[in-house]
């Protein structure tokens, strides 16, 4: 097996459910590469952390993480259209 090291890091900023609380989160790792709990060779691997070190993970096959990309974006374009979202000035 050999890595993808298909990686990148982007500052967020949001909330997250980790056990039985909630944690504010200001980073997300996407990759692509070896999953540590699915029993798949490759997933999508979502990690939304904090400084203090508290982490979200999330990991996806191929084919449910491209509908979570289509679905995201049709709820954000719906949410546009309807004015819901902050409006540039």
């Amino acid at each position: 097996m050999m890595c993808t090291m298909i990686a990148q890091q982007i500052k967020v900023t949001g909330s997250g459910k980790a056990g039985e609380g909630w944690i504010r989160v200001d980073t997300a790792s996407v990759s692509y590469d070896h999953p540590f709990d699915m029993p798949l060779e490759y997933a999508l691997n979502l990690d939304f952390t904090n400084r203090a070190g508290g982490r979200v993970a999330v990991e996806l096959d191929a084919e449910s993480a491209r509908r979570l990309v289509e679905t995201i974006e049709e709820v954000m374009r719906r949410a546009e259209e309807g004015e819901f979202t902050p409006q540039e000035s």
